[in-house]
């Protein structure tokens, strides 16, 4: 079966795991954990910023993140569809009291002029205040698409004094695959995650990163809501061993989205631009072709690949570290059967 529905579902290789087995651990909660404490100053260093929070997910990371910025009742604004208000189950509502506000962009962009009419400032007890804003780079459900007009926002909002949130679940593939360092993004950002098992293929943990005070916070809070774990090294090892061996391997995955894409495209025009395919995320749209999102998952399955739906016409198709060059060309000509 070749897997395509996220680059969530790899699996540590045999390098990993022996440095996992190997890995020298203590007690996180106390912040005893060699490894862990190795792996958060390394990624906090590798993104310019003072200080980093292991956390056992991606969401649980952006929710610390908001919530150090935001305070309960205040707003956050972002895109319509990035993963903090589409795919993280209303987490910043239910346990920060974070409201959003959203504007709304093709493959999720930064729109600064709607960002601009957005941003509400202090105008005391009558409405709510902008406290912070939130970018995802590269954005999920915009098809994998690296942020445009990233600085000009983070310029704007130094000016108006208003801190950023970067969600860079897979910010290692808009660096790779724009040339732009990792730091250069996250450092503009007051609170910023990256995560370790999508596209680095560790099994399991993101990091979080800002200042020494914010982390101090966030990791008070992630005690609080019951993320403190004990000798959490032999997850932290394979986070280590991911970022030292899997980052630049990313633009193969990249390629073969591309190359995905390409057949996609020929099989039914229109369905998906291959030009705009920035990592390793593919969304076709099917509205055109008579096929119904359930009917191609359906029927790729059977052939023996495993595709996604994110919308009500729109196909979701992610390469990653298992799915070799050829399994995802023969993917793509079982998706592309399917689809003409």
């Amino acid at each position: 079966m070749i897997d395509l529905r996220s680059d969530t579902v790899t699996r540590p290789s045999a390098e990993m795991l022996a440095a996992m087995t190997s890995a020298p651990v203590g007690d996180d909660v106390y912040g005893e954990d060699p490894t862990v404490n190795a792996l958060e100053e390394h990624v906090a260093g590798l993104l310019g910023h003072e200080a980093g929070l292991f956390t056992v997910t991606g969401s649980l990371a952006n929710v610390l993140g908001v919530r150090a910025l935001v305070p309960r009742g205040g707003e956050v604004l972002c895109e319509a569809n990035a993963h903090i208000v589409r795919a993280e189950l209303g987490s910043h509502a239910a346990a920060s009291g974070v409201t959003t506000r959203t504007w709304s962009a093709p493959a999720g962009q930064i729109d600064l002029e709607q960002i601009r009419a957005l941003i509400a400032p202090d105008l005391g007890p009558y409405f709510v205040t902008t406290s912070a804003v939130s970018v995802e780079n590269t954005h999920n459900f915009g098809g994998g698409a690296i942020q445009h007009g990233y600085d000009a926002l983070a310029d704007e909002l130094d000016a108006r004094d208003i801190p950023l949130h970067l969600d860079g679940a897979r910010l290692w593939n808009a660096s790779v695959a724009s040339g732009v360092p990792v730091a250069a993004y996250a450092s503009r950002a007051a609170a910023a995650s990256v995560c370790l098992s999508k596209g680095l293929g560790a099994p399991v943990g993101s990091v979080l990163v800002g200042s020494t005070e914010l982390i101090r916070e966030a990791r008070i809070w992630r005690k609080r809501l019951g993320g403190g774990w004990r000798q959490a090294g032999v997850l932290a090892a394979a986070g280590l061993y991911a970022v030292a061996h899997n980052v630049e391997r990313l633009a193969s995955d990249h390629a073969n989205a591309r190359a995905i894409a390409e057949v996609l495209a020929d099989a039914a025009p229109g369905s998906v631009k291959p030009d705009q395919v920035d990592t390793n995320i593919v969304v076709a749209d099917l509205a055109s072709t008579g096929r119904t999102v359930a009917e191609v998952v359906a029927g790729a399955r059977e052939a023996g690949v495993l595709v996604g739906g994110v919308g009500a016409t729109q196909l979701r198709i992610v390469t990653h570290l298992d799915a070799s060059a050829e399994d995802c060309r023969m993917a793509a000509t079982i998706l592309a059967r399917l689809v003409s």
